[in-house]
């Protein structure tokens, strides 16, 4: 344990017509520094994370931060990447700085403004997060990338339609209780189980209800230090923090095993010295609904090729043995890239903090956190406490 979080902020995900990037980044900013109870100046560092790649004209992003707040001025600012991991890569760049003593509060801000290019833009830049000199030519952008999994785990372990609309079902279920969502809808399993004109297939087996939204957002919080974290207000420490990246080409692995999200969070387990049925709820990255899927055995929630079992029999419901995105998830809440790292830590310290409202667990005391960039190229376990 070498950090807390001691307050956040977030803006309501979807299309944000009249923000940019700078506007999005001095909303909660300002918001989660004074949420911790301080002043703009007591922060030591600043880390943005945003993907950009094309969604924005401004490069050099950094010290937009700054606008936010003049006593924000002459601070350390530096922006990080990692394709759809982005946020939780900023957030392990202020778990550094807190390790090593060089600062004693970090805010991290995590934005995307996707919404303000042309549809085949958006597939196009979302397309550089995989291996393009093998991968670029796939027609539907990410989402022909991940029906082309969807399609060989079906053809590996069977049809898995009935398990990916009980996950999305599920997941848009719980994010019409999340004020911040983009999507507050309760679809129902029939509706995303079946093809329509309003759910289409996108690419493979994949429906329109099995892709996560393109989104506008912004999320950010503030670190410290767990003897600083005990006289504030409130705080939620890291148990574990783990980030292991695995190779860029789908060609060099097998793509059905998420290895490197195996990795993670059996590292981040074994480093909090738990397993995984003592967790009380899971956010988890679910860009697609196979996604979710395979995370179940990745994440050792169900063997391999038995991920169905998790989502038909009601273990990741709410009241299920682990619910996973109590928040939504991306499915529901949206996807801004560069926010949606951030935005988990936010929604699993809501829960632990008893601040969720609606979105509510009945007692939460740990909280895990999956958090993928591109095909699990990036992976990211957090597990998260609160501090008292």
């Amino acid at each position: 344990m070498t950090a807390c979080i001691v307050g956040w902020a977030h803006t309501p995900f979807g299309k944000h017509e009249n923000e940019d990037v700078e506007s999005l980044i001095s909303k909660v900013a300002t918001q989660a520094v004074a949420d911790a109870g301080l002043d703009a100046s007591e922060i030591d560092e600043i880390v943005l994370g945003t993907f950009g790649e094309g969604f924005s004209a401004q490069g050099f992003p950094a010290s937009l931060v700054l606008q936010a707040e003049g006593a924000f001025r002459f601070k350390p600012a530096t922006r990080v990447e990692n394709a759809c991991a982005t946020g939780s890569a900023a957030i392990h760049q202020g778990l550094k700085t807190i390790a090593a003593r060089q600062g004693r509060f970090v805010l991290v801000v995590g934005v995307e403004k996707m919404t303000g290019v042309p549809g085949p833009e958006i597939g196009a830049n979302l397309l550089k997060a995989s291996y393009v000199k093998e991968e670029g030519d796939i027609a539907g952008g990410f989402a022909g990338v991940f029906g082309q999994i969807a399609a060989q785990y079906f053809q590996r372990y069977g049809d898995q339609s009935d398990a990916l609309a009980a996950i999305a079902a599920k997941n848009h279920k719980n994010g019409a209780l999340n004020p911040l969502a983009q999507m507050r809808k309760d679809l129902g399993v029939e509706f995303c189980r079946t093809a329509s004109e309003k759910n289409p297939y996108v690419a493979g087996p994949l429906k329109r209800t099995d892709c996560s939204l393109v989104s506008d957002g912004a999320a950010a919080l503030v670190l410290t230090d767990v003897e600083t974290a005990l006289s504030m207000q409130k705080a939620v420490a890291f148990r574990a923090a783990v980030h292991v990246n695995d190779y860029l080409p789908i060609s060099k692995r097998d793509i059905l095993n998420f290895d490197g999200c195996e990795v993670a969070w059996k590292q981040a387990l074994s480093h909090a010295n738990l397993g995984l049925k003592d967790l009380s709820f899971v956010e988890t990255h679910d860009c697609f609904t196979i996604a979710e899927l395979i995370e179940y055995e990745a994440m050792g929630l169900a063997s391999r090729g038995e991920g169905a079992r998790a989502a038909l029999e009601g273990w990741t419901q709410k009241d299920g043995t682990l619910p996973v995105n109590p928040s939504g998830g991306l499915k529901s809440k949206g996807h801004p890239i560069g926010a949606t790292g951030v935005s988990m830590h936010v929604m699993a310290s809501m829960q632990l903090t008893g601040t969720a409202g609606d979105m509510q667990l009945a007692n939460p005391k740990l909280a895990g956190i999956f958090n993928m960039g591109g095909a699990a190229v990036a992976n990211y376990v957090s597990i998260l406490e609160p501090l008292r």
